[in-house]
């Protein structure tokens, strides 16, 4: 077994660890292949769509057209009260009774909702996401990081620019996938 092998076996089983004593000790699965390449973590950011189709013109339709997949790649239910979605200036979404289902993604909109399992609202009046460059960033309840993902011109396409629960590792994505951090 390689050494990069092992630090990401022993990431993902802090990373595991560390959901399994957020969801109130509930086990969590082993890490999962997701848009081909390894998971590093039980719950990351798996979609952004960052510019709203159509026109931005802070209406509740666009608004909530502006979004942020969560993903929980676990056969386990985990426990998202108090965690944290924010942007590079730091607006910032705390999670509220919120239980993610096993192998299920609850999608974060910027407007206004009733909110549902699959469907959350930020309840904003104004974009949050920037159209050209921004950063989504997962926090757990004890604020560290989780996972992020950015896009934009300004993000390196060669180095190491995915920041994952300690983890650093390059990613390639579109506008709307963003570049994992």
């Amino acid at each position: 077994m390689s050494v990069a092998s092992s630090v990401r076996r022993l990431t993902a089983t802090t990373a595991i660890a560390a959901a399994a004593v957020g969801a109130v000790a509930l086990p969590a699965g082993a890490a999962d292949q997701h848009w081909g390449h390894q998971r590093d973590t039980a719950v990351y950011i798996s979609h952004v769509q960052a510019d709203a189709p159509g026109m931005d013109d802070r209406s509740a339709r666009s608004l909530n057209r502006e979004w942020v997949d969560v993903t929980n790649s676990t056969r386990r239910a985990v426990n998202l009260s108090g965690w944290t979605l924010s942007d590079a200036d730091g607006r910032t979404y705390t999670f509220r009774h919120v239980w993610l289902a096993g192998r299920a993604t609850v999608r974060v909109h910027t407007g206004y909702g009733r909110d549902t399992r699959t469907d959350l609202f930020q309840s904003r009046r104004h974009e949050v996401w920037d159209n050209n460059r921004d950063t989504a960033i997962l926090r757990n309840d004890r604020g560290r990081l989780v996972d992020a993902v950015s896009w934009g011109r300004d993000h390196r396409r060669d180095g190491d620019n995915r920041h994952h629960d300690g983890d650093r590792r390059h990613h390639d994505g579109d506008h709307r996938g963003g570049h994992r951090h």
